[in-house]
């Protein structure tokens, strides 16, 4: 196919001639003429492309980045070489891909999805996006090319995490361009090994998130750029849902312990960034999800229980209590789990609940920046 007939196929109206049986990614994009509109819109991705390989907020760690580009690989088919994936560390729910091949992946994503499937469905719809050439189309919109051209007057800022995210926001795509990459995304999917289904549940869950803040008015797209600029969300869980479920290939592997184990030896430091946000109700619902699926995830429920006492709302201090107990007799809790007990037998005034969680946590962080003043406490008795 050429690549101006490949360019026509790809408008929303097109979508479902496009996505049909037999689909199949088309073939390498080639790099545009530097002097068309294409071609400019590349330049500057490549100008925040060498900016982002500068920013702190990358994530360098080299496995973890090879595990993220091997399912972007297995998703992009042939056009492998041509897309560059970087893990950016941020709390937040977020992935692009620009027009050059640059992908940005956020850990907050990361961290929510349940299973290597999941991760795989926001990828592929990225790759959708980028195959179908969506932003080429938004840029050729003269409101679009306006918005754009706001965001490249303010980017200056690069480096900073919200220069990030204005990069990886840059291209508002039409609601139409969001469920063909919707379809394409599953279409990837099913071709890689994945079970589509899964692509639903990642949108159901980010919801369910942003409904547990005390703040929730009904209204997702005043709370998540994700839900303003793409389809309801219910019309999109469900439309993702029948079309996933037509597929079949139900029974095909999500490949969850693949995503814990390259999480791994992040996903404390994540949590910790995660509860940073100061969005409790959001956090609670995210942490209240692994303790469900995996009941002996004594990670997840410290978390849980850090949530609680973080929030501190009324009754917080026993569900606290009640989330560390449990995380406590759990594999993977961290030490802190019994620094974080010792503290509300002390304000309990429970003495010798207060020692035995304190002398645990000493055993095994005896070198811990707060170890001295635990072993006073022990020591006055208080």
């Amino acid at each position: 196919m050429e690549r101006r007939d490949f360019i026509g196929t790809c408008g929303c109206c097109a979508a479902s001639a496009l996505l049909g049986q037999g689909w199949a990614p088309p073939a390498r994009i080639p790099r545009p003429d530097p002097k068309s509109d294409e071609g400019g819109l590349w330049a500057l991705m490549d100008r925040e492309e060498e900016r982002l390989r500068q920013s702190p907020f990358l994530m360098r760690d080299a496995a973890l980045v090879a595990y993220v580009q091997a399912i972007t690989c297995r998703l992009a088919q042939g056009h492998c070489p041509d897309v560059r994936t970087y893990v950016v560390r941020s709390p937040y729910f977020n992935a692009n891909m620009a027009p050059n091949g640059m992908m940005q992946v956020w850990t907050g994503l990361m961290l929510r999805a349940e299973n290597e499937a999941q991760l795989a469905a926001v990828i592929g719809h990225e790759i959708g996006h980028y195959l179908a050439r969506h932003s080429v189309e938004s840029l050729r919109d003269a409101k679009s090319r306006s918005a754009f051209a706001h965001m490249v007057g303010i980017i200056p800022v690069a480096g900073t995490l919200a220069a990030l995210g204005l990069v990886a926001g840059a291209f508002a795509y039409s609601r139409e361009h969001e469920r063909a990459a919707d379809r394409m995304g599953l279409e990837l999917m099913a071709a890689a090994g994945y079970p589509p289904l899964e692509a639903s549940k990642v949108w159901a869950n980010l919801l369910a998130e942003l409904q547990a803040e005390k703040d929730w008015t009904g209204d997702a797209a005043k709370r998540s750029v994700l839900f303003a600029t793409h389809p309801p969300e219910k019309e999109r869980e469900a439309k993702l849902e029948a079309a996933a479920k037509a597929m079949g290939k139900a029974d095909l592997d999500p490949r969850a312990g693949a995503l814990r184990q390259a999480i791994g030896p992040w996903r404390r430091a994540w949590l910790e960034d995660e509860l940073k946000r100061r969005k409790f109700g959001e956090s609670l619902a995210l942490l209240g999800r692994p303790t469900k699926v995996d009941p002996q995830d004594g990670e997840a429920g410290y978390f849980l229980g850090e949530a609680y006492r973080l929030r501190a709302a009324e009754g917080d201090t026993d569900r606290a209590q009640e989330a560390y107990q449990k995380a406590a007799a759990l594999p993977g809790a961290p030490p802190e789990v019994h620094r974080a007990l010792g503290s509300l037998h002390r304000k309990a005034g429970r003495l010798p609940e207060m020692c035995e969680a304190y002398a645990r946590y000493l055993a095994a962080r005896p070198d811990a920046g707060d170890a001295e003043m635990i072993r006073s406490y022990l020591k006055k008795g208080e």
